[in-house]
């Protein structure tokens, strides 16, 4: 049988699949390895070995790039964890409600860097006013646009329907463009709102508001007690 016959009858699948069952085929026939063009998306490799080394190269960059991504992700839930626990410390020396609302206002927006903070209390007034709180002496039944998020139990991420916003922030509510809402049991709900649009993302983890959350449910329910 001539080349050309063997090449009008041997299709290129088929010596591909010899090629896997006999990975050392150009061990036995290294002239055939310099003789191969290699694809590549910057051009041609000069050999077989070549564009397996700069595979690996480009397979432990990417490996090198991931391990600096998960790095960041730790150091970052590092100073979290930190901030959250500075927040716990700084709660537990609260011994009045006034107190201990200030106390959140001031740690949220000094140690976690919030524009815009809401803390919202159900019941009757029982703190002074001021600009970060919101007294609903109807409790649930006075937060309408909250009805389906009390009902979970659980924080939201992302950004607010204008209602939401509104209710929240008041004249503040044209610079809020995301925020994080997280319940406080039957107390009522946080509110942190940022100018940026991303900072606070449907998909982002919520394991950290709900530890600030409970921090902060555990920390109004005591000081209530005490008081």
């Amino acid at each position: 049988m001539t080349d050309t016959a063997t090449e009008q009858t041997l299709q290129p699948e088929q010596v591909a699949a010899y090629l896997r069952r006999h990975p050392g085929f150009l061990a036995d026939y290294p002239e055939l390895a310099a003789q191969l063009t290699m694809p590549r998306e910057q051009g041609a490799a000069a050999s077989l070995a070549v564009y397996q080394l700069q595979s690996l190269r480009d397979k432990n960059a990417d490996l090198e790039a991931r391990l600096a991504e998960l790095i960041a992700i730790a150091a970052e839930n590092e100073r979290l964890m930190k901030r959250v626990h500075e927040l716990t410390v700084a709660l537990l020396r609260a011994n009045t409600p006034e107190v201990t609302a200030r106390s959140v206002i001031a740690k949220l927006s000094a140690d976690f860097h919030t524009e815009q903070v809401r803390l919202v209390l159900f019941g009757p007034a029982t703190l002074p006013p001021a600009d970060w709180l919101l007294q609903v002496p109807e409790g649930r039944a006075g937060l309408p646009e909250f009805t389906d998020f009390l009902a979970h139990h659980e924080p939201i991420a992302g950004r607010l329907s204008s209602e939401r916003l509104q209710r929240l922030f008041g004249p503040r509510a044209a610079d809020v463009r995301s925020a994080a809402v997280m319940p406080l049991g039957e107390l009522g709900l946080l509110a942190i709102g940022s100018s940026d649009a991303d900072h606070f993302q449907p998909g982002m983890g919520t394991l950290f508001l709900k530890m600030i959350a409970a921090t902060i449910t555990a920390a109004l329910m005591r000081a209530r007690d005490l008081g």
